[in-house]
């Protein structure tokens, strides 16, 4: 497993393909995981130096951009899992999601039904997986939170699991306590996390 992790990640440090200097689809922008000072420069000591991501959003790692606003950017992933594997990266530095503002979480989202569709058609697929490895042993690589969208077409065989046979939910004590104890920590949050925006 720490063999596959390191081969992502290095895939993400050295993408394969051209020159990043003479391919006019491979763009460079300006890193705002940082505060400014009153040149425009953003702060080092601000910086995650060792993140992939913040390299790429402060142009110092290509990459293959599909869609970019004021918040986030959708990128080609360097080692996909199907032709137009994508992700959906925010342009400030937040590990995991549950560091993740809500803010950014929803802007991140409110882009997936605009990204998807146009790699859905554009690579010809039937359909999409979003997804978000969250935390080391649900198999995130790049601590810096992010949406993978991958292309589907039926047949591809993609996940093991999706051969795996599922088993219904059984209505007993056991699952009643999981029920209990998920709302007794919903419970414990403070009122305005839960409060939905108008």
């Amino acid at each position: 497993m720490e063999a596959r992790r390191l081969a992502i990640l290095c895939s993400h440090l050295n993408p394969p393909g051209p020159n990043p200097s003479r391919d006019p689809t491979l763009r460079v922008y300006g890193c705002s995981s940082g505060s400014s000072d009153d040149d425009g420069k953003v702060e080092p000591s601000n910086l995650q130096n060792d993140c992939v991501f913040c390299k790429i959003i402060r142009g110092e790692s290509p990459c293959l951009k599909l869609y970019e606003d004021d918040t986030c950017l959708c990128i080609l992933d360097t080692n996909p899992l199907s032709n137009g594997h994508s992700l959906i990266i925010p342009k400030l530095h937040y590990p995991t999601l549950e560091e993740t503002p809500p803010s950014v979480v929803a802007a991140m989202c409110s882009k997936v039904p605009l990204i998807s569709t146009a790699i859905v058609k554009a690579t010809d697929s039937d359909s999409f997986n979003l997804l978000v490895n969250n935390g080391a042993a649900a198999g995130q690589v790049i601590f810096h939170t992010h949406i993978h969208i991958i292309p589907r077409k039926e047949h591809d065989c993609l996940w093991a699991s999706e051969s795996v046979r599922r088993h219904t939910l059984k209505l007993d004590k056991e699952a009643s306590q999981l029920v209990s104890r998920v709302r007794q920590q919903l419970r414990s949050l403070p009122e305005e996390q839960l409060v939905q925006p108008s």
